[in-house]
Order: C-alpha cells, then structure tokens, then sequence
C-alpha cells in the first residue's frame, strides 16, 4: 500500500489492533486501513474481505479515508469512508478537505458516512437550520457533480433520543456518475439500532434483480455545454398521438433518457 501525502503518520493508521478487528469483523478481514477516534467521537474503519478486492493505494486525512478497491474484472475505483467534525466552524474546511482528496481520487468515487451536514431543509425535521452551511453543503455536491443514492424506508438517519426528538439526515452515501455506472443496480437501505443514535446503512453493490435505472434530475447538467440544445431538440421532436397528457408523458420519457445520455 502506498497512503504518500497523508495528513496522518502510518503509525497512528495501524494503532487499531488487527486483532480488534478481526475479532469484530471476523478472520476473513484482515486488511483495513483506519482512522482513529479521538476521545469518543470520530474514528473511521476500512475493512474488506480477504481475496475480495486488490488494494493498492489509500489516504488518511482529518476526516475521511479513502481507499482504491480493485475488484476482478472491474475498473477500479475510490471509496471514502466520512465523518464530519461536529463544530460548524470546522465544515468549511471540512468540504476543501474533500475537495482535495478528489483531486488525489481520480476516477469513479463514492463517499459514504456520517457528514454531519444536511443540504436540503427536508433532511431536519425543524426549522433550525444553519441555511449557510447547508447552501455550503449543496453547492460542493454539485461542483463535485455528486449523486446521492436514495435510503429505502427512512426519511432520517440520526436522532437526539428525546421526548420531542430532533431527527436529521447526517449519513448518506454519495457518488459520482461514473461510480453508478459501475453498479447501476445498487440498494441502500437502514439497520434498526439500540447501541448508537445513528442508524447503521447497508450498500447493496450487486443484487439480484435489476430493474430500471433510476433517473434524477441533477443540478449541474444545467451548466453543461449544450444543455439547452438537447432539451429543446428531444422537446421539438414529433409524437404520434392526439392525447394532450400521453403526448406530454411520452415527451418526459424522451427527455429522461437523453439527459441520461
């Protein structure tokens, strides 16, 4: 493995014991790569099975460790395991961190874990809302030309435990275009917890039944050269029916999939 440019010396990436680990995860995990916590908050674990993926390259910064998995037969691609700093005046520094691990993560690149931002008011369940950090958040998502994979079954990820509870989106996987291609099929659904206020998130990268790709409209195509031109051309082209609404269905339909074109 090579981690050149690390914020993290290597023996601070091995102070968890593979023995912890391998009692945790069991004996067919034997190579990680961690971040470790500090006190009782942070702390990051990249495990993989045995024989599963060739890994030759990783990174270890403030906030996240990316490893490049190799699978057989596949293209390799960059995985980040996350988890944003609590205090709001740390997350701007935060997304320039990510920023510049993309810029050592070429290729298909998913981020997955706790961020501890919401980029849509939708991802809190009240009206307290830092809506500069949240634009921060949204703004990165979209220079990045980031997708989210949608959680199956629930609306929020974190939970504050009270009477009254606050319930926020903190964890969520996020993916370049390329990363999807990869898997077009994945599923990510939710674990039901009682040892942390955090439910645990299950990626699914191959199942079994594949079904349509799942379309979303993302912000920065608008940006792209040529945008404008290929609406209106799949707009203007001709349908073959007097029926107002199936006419304007077959039209949207058109449009769906040359955008994903």
């Amino acid at each position: 493995m090579s981690a050149d440019d690390s914020m993290f010396a290597r023996d601070q990436i091995i102070s968890y014991s593979q023995r912890d680990v391998l009692s945790i995860l069991g004996q067919n995990y034997s190579s990680f790569v961690a971040l470790p916590a500090q006190g009782t908050r942070g702390g990051i674990l990249v495990a993989w099975r045995d024989g599963s993926s060739n890994v030759e390259h990783y990174r270890v910064h403030r906030h996240s460790v990316s490893v490049l998995f190799q699978d057989h037969g596949q293209q390799p691609w960059w995985f980040s395991g996350i988890y944003g700093p609590h205090e709001d005046a740390e997350k701007p520094a935060f997304l320039d961190e990510l920023r510049e691990v993309r810029s050592f993560c070429v290729g298909p690149w998913m981020l997955a874990g706790d961020f501890n931002m919401i980029y849509s008011s939708e991802d809190k369940n009240n009206d307290n809302i830092n809506r500069a950090l949240m634009g921060r958040f949204r703004r990165f998502v979209n220079e990045m030309e980031l997708k989210e994979i949608p959680l199956l079954g629930r609306r929020y990820t974190w939970s504050n435990e009270r009477a009254s509870p606050t319930l926020v989106k903190l964890d969520r996987v996020l993916c370049t275009t390329d990363w999807e291609d990869l898997y077009p099929n994945c599923i990510l659904q939710s674990h039901a917890t009682e040892m942390s206020d955090h439910c645990p998130l299950v990626l699914g990268l191959k199942v079994g039944v594949k079904g349509r790709r799942r379309f979303h409209f993302e912000s920065f195509w608008t940006r792209l050269p040529g945008f404008l031109d290929m609406v209106k051309s799949s707009w203007d082209e001709p349908v073959q029916t007097s029926c107002p609404l199936e006419c304007f269905s077959i039209k949207l339909k058109r449009l769906t999939h040359a955008l994903q074109s």
